[in-house]
This record gives C-alpha cells, sequence and structure tokens, in this order.
C-alpha cells in the first residue's frame, strides 16, 4: 500500500505512515480487521447507535464483551451439543438391542435408559466445570468484534483472547494425542486455528433471535454464528441481519 499524505510505499494494514507519521485510512474487509492490536481503532465514522459504527470503508461494526459466568448461552449451546449426541448414541443402542432382541423386555430398556441419562449428568456437570474454567483463562468475559456489511456477517475474537483460546486449543489437542482420542485432537486443532465465523446472508438458513440473552443466532447449514448486541443495539443488528437473510426462517 503508498502513503495518502506522502505517497511512499509502506507496509500492508500500517496504521501511520513510517516515513511522515500520517494516520493511514482503515484498509481491506472484515477478514483483516483482527491484524490490529487494538481492534477499538477500527471504531470510527459515523455512530448509528449507542454501539455500532459504520465505518468508511462501508461496514457496520461494534465491539460486545459478554460476561460469561452472568449469561449462560455458550454454556447451554454446549449442552445442547452433548444432549444431542448422547440422544443419537442412546436411539442408536435401543435400535441395535431391538433387532437383536438382546433388551430383555422392560427391565432392560430401564437399565439402558438410566445408565445414558447418568452418563449425561455427569458430562453435563463435567461441561459447567470445564464452562467455569475456560471463563476464568478468559477473565471471566468473552470480547468479541463484530463486522457487518450488505453481504455477510464476521464474529471475530479480539487478538489477546484469542492467544489464550489457542493456548487451550493446543493444550486439548495434546491431550488427545496422550489419550489416543483422535476426536479431541481435532477439536484441540480447530479451536487453535479459529478465531473468526463469518455467515453469508444468502446462505443462511435460520435467524433466531433471543433478546433476554442479547443473542442472534445466524444459522447455515454447517455454519452456525452466534452475534451479541447489546440492548440498545439490538433491534437495529436484528433487522439488518433479517432484511438480508431472504431464504432464512426468522425467530424473533
Amino acid at each position: 500500500m503508498f502513503c495518502e499524505n506522502c505517497g511512499r510505499e509502506i507496509p500492508e494494514n500500517t496504521k501511520f505512515c513510517e516515513f511522515c507519521g500520517a494516520a493511514q485510512p482503515i484498509q481491506g474487509n472484515a477478514a483483516g480487521s483482527a491484524d490490529f492490536d487494538d481492534e477499538r481503532e477500527l471504531l470510527k465514522g459515523e455512530k448509528v447507535t449507542e454501539n455500532v459504527w459504520l465505518c468508511p470503508d462501508g461496514f457496520y461494526r461494534w465491539i460486545y464483551e459478554y460476561r460469561m459466568l452472568q449469561n449462560p448461552v455458550i454454556l447451554v449451546t454446549v449442552w445442547k451439543v452433548i444432549a444431542l449426541a448422547f440422544a443419537i448414541v442412546y436411539l442408536f443402542m435401543v435400535v441395535l438391542n431391538l433387532a437383536t432382541n438382546s433388551m430383555y423386555g422392560l427391565e432392560g430398556f430401564l437399565s439402558l435408559t438410566k445408565g445414558f441419562a447418568l452418563l449425561l449428568l455427569f458430562f453435563l456437570a463435567l461441561g459447567v466445570v470445564a464452562y467455569i474454567i475456560l471463563a476464568g483463562i478468559y477473565g471471566w468475559k468473552y470480547m468479541v468484534l463484530f463486522e457487518m456489511n450488505e453481504q455477510e456477517i464476521q464474529h471475530i475474537q479480539m487478538k489477546k483472547q484469542f492467544k489464550k483460546a489457542e493456548a487451550v486449543g493446543w493444550l486439548t489437542a495434546a491431550a488427545g494425542i496422550a489419550a489416543g482420542r483422535i476426536g479431541m485432537v481435532g477439536t484441540g486443532i480447530l479451536a487453535a486455528s479459529r478465531s473468526s465465523s463469518v455467515s453469508e446472508f444468502s446462505k443462511v438458513r435460520t435467524v433466531k433471535g433471543s433478546r433476554m440473552f442479547n443473542t442472534i443466532k445466524v444459522n447455515q447449514l454447517l455454519e452456525r454464528n452466534q452475534v451479541y448486541a447489546e440492548p440498545a443495539d439490538y433491534d437495529f443488528v436484528y433487522r439488518y441481519i433479517a432484511e438480508r437473510c431472504v431464504n432464512a426462517k426468522k425467530i424473533s
């Protein structure tokens, strides 16, 4: 890129010219924003709501501080994933036992159900403990930058916080290798390598808002995104997303 003031060539995404010291306008798109040391510098332009800014590059941006112990939406999402996994395995075991006539009547069915229920409760409790530990590592809050334009919305972890998530991810992968658990390795690597989530409005299937938890779930077929907005910004953000997700079912 070239300095807007003196015209000399400078590195991409440079905030100040190394030759004349002039500040440089924001360049690039949503994916490049995470390269800045302080994402708050991106909040320049026209203030649309209390926390949402329309920036010179055409993106709406805001930063949300998610208080992890006050808002349980992430924990509830984890619980749903665990419960779904258990439900799939449970139904498979029921069908398998019925097909092989090894259920041993009502008593066998109740025994199988009780075993799965106890195991599910254990993993749900384990999920709570893991969530509290992770919240402590994050400093009890999850800070995220959101960027959206006419085509998409991107959920970007703040750089300092992503470094913590990256460390936890690699520890999870290492533990998985030590235990010989391939799934755990994959989960850790994914957590360590992914700092953002993008939803293309044309591909979104459902838009589900929860004003109580300041959350808007924007779901594609293989991509699920959670958008957070303060009460003062919620209506604007939800309406903007819903109007552009023309193929999606809206739930508010």
